[in-house]
């Protein structure tokens, strides 16, 4: 990205300089930056504000000055004008910004500078293309850059459910409060995540050395941004009932605990299989025996919140099985089949070898850490 800035900035320089005539160019190498320091994924529309904003700002600042003239309240009068046309043709932050700043700079350099609208226009153009251009041909690495957004969405989910696991366990509901507010505090990390996706299709779309990458891991990636989502939102919920769970003295039966650790590995391995490029079946498998601890709960002595929480932990591997590939209807239809279905102890003990080892799901016993990416 510094690299980029850097070439985009000389290069829309030069050329303003050479193209122009101006002696000191400005606003192009701003321009360039300033489109390359806005989120990857809106770049183009980016460059289309920055023209409306100055064509706006030219239109508004010349048509007032014929008839007001030049003066410190006529720069007020001509500001307001322009920005309340600007919101007249658009809401965009940066439309309004471009038109106001634009409007400026014809009231204050016009009688200085002659021909600073053209300038303006031209210096627009240069900057937004010379930065288009260098995004096209020295892209970043879209998957790079997903895996790097992608990471603390991911790591937060997987930890908060650990610490639920945890939470239950021990009946530690300071524990568990800690973790319901932990997961709501992601939106930020969600952002990212999908402006991410949203820049590394704008790449794969635009740059021909970044067309290897439009299926493969960058797809499963784009398909996972949504469910996962929705998936953060019903592990809140079941965050919330666990609390109330502990503070009711509910009964909290292993399988539920095994449930929610399940959850938690169903996101680890699905974010390790994508980054290695594998079809998900581990994490499809991991989620559909959280769904078979979650049956295994259900008939125990649970109380109101105890069902809410099996409840959501059967909406939230269906929301992971979306995202792990599968359609909506074959996620639902899987985890119905899988309700209260738990795999056979000697296959499991068979498939973890003589000492044990590999056991997906283990009971936390008090005192456990929550487990890390």
């Amino acid at each position: 990205m510094a690299l980029q800035a850097g070439i985009a900035a000389v290069t829309a320089w030069l050329l303003s300089h050479e193209l122009t005539g101006n002696p000191s160019p400005v606003f192009a190498p701003l321009a360039a930056v300033g489109t390359l320091a806005v989120s990857v994924g809106q770049r183009v529309p980016r460059i289309v504000e920055l023209v409306v904003g100055v064509a706006l700002g030219v239109l508004v600042g010349d048509a007032l000055l014929s008839f007001i003239g030049i003066g410190p309240w006529q720069l007020g009068l001509v500001v307001v004008m322009s920005i309340l046309a600007a919101f007249a043709l658009s809401s965009r932050a940066a439309v309004v910004i471009q038109t106001a700043s634009t409007a400026v700079l014809i009231t204050t350099l016009s009688p200085q500078a002659p021909n600073v609208e053209f300038s303006r226009f031209v210096d627009a153009l240069l900057g937004g293309g010379v930065a288009l251009a260098t995004a096209i041909l020295l892209p970043v690495n879209p998957l790079r850059v997903v895996r790097r957004a992608a990471g603390p969405a991911l790591r937060t989910l997987v930890e908060q459910l650990t610490e639920t696991a945890a939470a239950l366990c021990e009946r530690d509901i300071e524990r568990a409060i800690r973790a319901r507010d932990r997961l709501r505090g992601n939106q930020e990390e969600l952002r990212v995540l999908r402006e991410a996706v949203a820049g590394a299709r704008e790449v794969t779309r635009l740059s021909p050395l970044s067309w290897r990458h439009r299926h493969g891991v960058l797809s499963h990636y784009a398909r996972t941004a949504e469910p996962l989502e929705r998936a953060m939102s019903n592990s809140g919920t079941m965050i919330r009932r666990a609390v109330t769970a502990i503070e009711d003295k509910e009964p909290v039966p292993p399988a539920m605990i095994n449930a929610v650790l399940a959850l938690a590995g169903t996101v680890r391995t699905l974010r390790d299989e994508f980054a290695a490029r594998r079809e998900p079946h581990d994490a499809r498998a991991k989620a559909l025996q959280a769904v078979q601890h979650a049956g295994a709960a259900y008939g125990d002595d649970i109380g109101f919140s105890g069902t809410v929480v099996l409840a959501q932990i059967r909406t939230t591997a269906s929301d992971l099985l979306v995202a792990s590939g599968l359609s909506q209807a074959e996620a639902n239809r899987q985890v119905r089949c899988a309700f209260g279905r738990l795999p056979d102890p000697s296959q499991q003990a068979r498939r973890s070898g003589p000492t044990g080892k590999g056991a997906d799901h283990p009971r936390l016993t008090p005192g456990a850490s929550a487990g890390r990416l």
